[in-house]
């Protein structure tokens, strides 16, 4: 079975690193799953007036108000089929600050209403966020948020765009260092830069079948609405 982006990506998949491909080319079918550890070089964040979006997202493990060097960082992505049948990957990001560690977790899903990547942002999918794909000219894939809407029982809205971070996102593997490298910037359209981070990490694959997925990896709830 194709993942979700080979199927959203089509032939352009090919175009990517051979080491991309691998990484993204997996499924709920293949029972294995994705772990990268390695360093942020750099976590920041916007000016002070920006804090009080990032604090908010400290509820839902949506960024966080932290910044440093030279920060631990694991990624973990695990493949599987949701309640409501839909091949979804998982974004499980943690960063090792002194004194705590941050969360920024997300899973994917491909809408074919909206013929696109739907990323619901959080521990409880209440916000989602359109995605487009692009392979970059190194054979990185590059992610760039979109509409994003807000989905709590009855309650739902799109969000505001002057109100929403946008997110500008590169991934690639770099041949020489004998690395994956990934770059990271939220961005808001009146309050300028928000949170983003870059630094490397070195995969580790593993056999995990669907079941066996750590619970911590899983939302606590699945929003049908994309």
């Amino acid at each position: 079975m194709s993942s979700i982006y080979q199927q959203q990506l089509g032939a352009d998949f090919q175009k990517l690193h051979p080491r991309i491909q691998e990484r993204l080319a997996f499924s709920s079918h293949d029972n294995r799953a994705f772990v990268g550890e390695g360093t942020m070089e750099r976590v920041w964040h916007g000016p002070f007036y920006t804090q009080p979006f990032l604090r908010v997202g400290l509820l839902r493990n949506i960024m966080f108000p932290d910044a440093g060097q030279n920060i631990p960082f694991r990624i973990e992505n695990y493949a599987y089929r949701d309640p409501l049948g839909r091949e979804t990957v998982t974004w499980i990001r943690r960063f090792t600050f002194p004194r705590h560690v941050r969360c920024f977790d997300a899973t994917m899903i491909r809408s074919a209403t909206r013929d696109r990547i739907v990323d619901y942002l959080g521990t409880h999918q209440h916000l989602a966020v359109d995605i487009d794909l692009a392979v970059t000219a190194r054979g990185g894939l590059r992610l760039r948020s979109g509409e994003q809407r807000f989905y709590e029982g009855r309650f739902n809205f799109k969000f505001p765009m002057l109100l929403s971070g946008l997110a500008d996102v590169e991934e690639w593997y770099d041949d020489a260092a004998g690395c994956y490298r990934i770059q990271v910037e939220v961005r808001n359209k009146l309050f300028g830069k928000l949170f983003g981070y870059h630094g490397s990490f070195q995969p580790a694959w593993r056999e995990v079948a669907p079941e066996a997925i750590p619970a911590y990896a899983l939302p606590v709830r699945h929003e049908g609405r994309e």
